[in-house]
């Protein structure tokens, strides 16, 4: 017998909290706990798609690194194909890039610009959204590249850092499998 669909306080009691990560007074997310449970990442990755349905995507983009693993997996389920958003100096090919803040430093994304057909509808995808500083650049970087961005899922949710907020003041939907109070 196969092992039961989890639900949702399933899935959200496999995420690891760890305090004080990456910097002091943060209290880390931890989805690789999640992920590394074979029933939890089936779950999450049929909760995204379920989140999807309704979304008529030709590509699913990922952020690097905990994006890839998702957003792959969820381009397979729909049918799409996978564009991956990589960290700086990671990509052989000339880039674009966008650089941008996080709550804790600055950072930088990377795009291989030829992979984006113009108008193309893609579907953003992170393991986590939290200010929204990382999705919005990754959304700059798809737009710039001519695509079409306007839907973007996460695993989690952290609502009191306001991401989902300043995704739709750019015109973005988000959506989340769960939602996590505070940091």
């Amino acid at each position: 017998m196969p092992p039961a669909t989890p639900t949702a306080s399933d899935l959200k009691a496999l995420v690891r909290a760890v305090p004080d990560f990456p910097a002091t007074g943060i209290l880390f997310r931890d989805v690789t706990t999640l992920m590394s449970d074979g029933a939890g990442l089936a779950g999450a990755i049929d909760a995204l798609a379920a989140l999807a349905a309704d979304l008529s995507v030709d590509a699913v983009a990922g952020i690097e690194a905990r994006g890839f693993i998702f957003g792959a997996a969820l381009a397979q389920r729909l049918g799409t194909g996978f564009i991956p958003l990589r960290k700086a100096g990671k990509l052989p090919v000339p880039a674009m890039a966008e650089d941008y803040a996080l709550e804790y430093g600055e950072a930088r994304l990377e795009l291989d610009p030829t992979i984006i057909r113009a108008g193309q509808s893609v579907l953003l995808l992170d393991d986590l959204l939290a200010t929204g500083g990382t999705a919005l650049a990754a959304a700059r970087l798809l737009r710039r590249a001519g695509a079409h961005c306007t839907h973007a899922l996460f695993v989690i949710d952290l609502p009191d850092l306001g991401g989902m907020t300043a995704l739709s003041e750019q015109g973005i939907e988000g959506r989340a499998v769960m939602a996590f109070d505070g940091h």
